[in-house]
């Protein structure tokens, strides 16, 4: 079956963290198109910073090799404490009756998980499958799981099917979380589908809302999903220092410390 170019280069990710590095006509093989496709793929991604090319072949960048691996169940579990703060300080944002957009984030979660304990009447769209059974069985939310195919070790739906679910739907604000943040380079994040669909979360939301733990501050993951000027307020749990702060000021976000 054809695979659509993200979809390649998606698959060109996951055989490059199984094994690090392989060969062009390895690669060719295991992803089913020609070493010509497979060589303009390669050189296209690391020029996006995605990998290395080798002679012959290509090998995993090392930051790419460290975001892969931390999987969502371990994400979870890491910084949890940090997490609670910052999604009760992203409440305070949220009014009775507002349509709010969560991403598939341990962050998100923890903000279903937060209002989960409150009486207040939302409807909550979502692509992180743990966010929506949290949320399934709350009388007061609506929860609407934006569709999409759900892969092996996922938690997030990916495929074009998100999109055309939010392409129908007012979105007041949206909360989302990355692998890194940078004033630079703004939200950033490894998978490649969810970068595809957090773009599009980014362009239907009128607010958009940063909940990054401080981990997350100075990094720089794969690709950005949305730039600076792009995100309305940014929510961590650190004090970011006074000259990032006033650059965020400068870029007119406001910027809340979750201590």
């Amino acid at each position: 079956m054809k695979m659509f170019v993200m979809e390649r280069r998606n698959e060109i990710m996951k055989l490059l963290h199984d094994k690090y590095r392989l060969t062009v006509r390895e690669l060719s093989e295991q992803v089913g198109v020609s070493e010509a496709t497979l060589r303009a793929d390669l050189n296209k991604m690391e020029r996006e910073g995605l990998l290395t090319r080798t002679h012959g072949g290509a090998m995993l960048n090392q930051q790419s090799d460290d975001d892969y691996d931390t999987s969502f169940y371990v994400r979870e579990r890491q910084n949890r404490e940090e997490k609670s703060l910052i999604a009760k300080e992203a409440f305070q944002l949220i009014e009775e009756k507002q349509c709010i957009l969560l991403d598939a984030s341990s962050t998100a979660l923890e903000l279903a998980r937060y209002l989960n304990e409150k009486m207040i009447r939302l409807t909550v769209v979502t692509s992180g499958i743990q966010t929506a059974i949290e949320l399934k069985d709350n009388p007061n939310v609506t929860v609407i799981l934006i569709g999409g195919v759900v892969t092996k070790g996922s938690t997030t739906m990916e495929g074009t099917l998100s999109v055309e679910i939010l392409d129908k739907l007012n979105i007041d604000i949206l909360f989302t979380s990355a692998n890194g943040f940078s004033v630079e380079n703004g939200l950033t994040d490894f998978n490649l589908y969810e970068v595809e669909l957090k773009k599009h979360m980014v362009h239907k939301a009128r607010k958009i809302v940063a909940v990054i733990d401080h981990s997350k501050i100075g990094a720089t993951s794969s690709a950005p999903f949305a730039y600076t000027d792009q995100i309305d307020v940014l929510i961590t749990n650190n004090f970011i220092g006074s000259d990032t702060e006033q650059k965020l000021v400068d870029h007119n976000i406001q910027v809340i410390s979750a201590l």
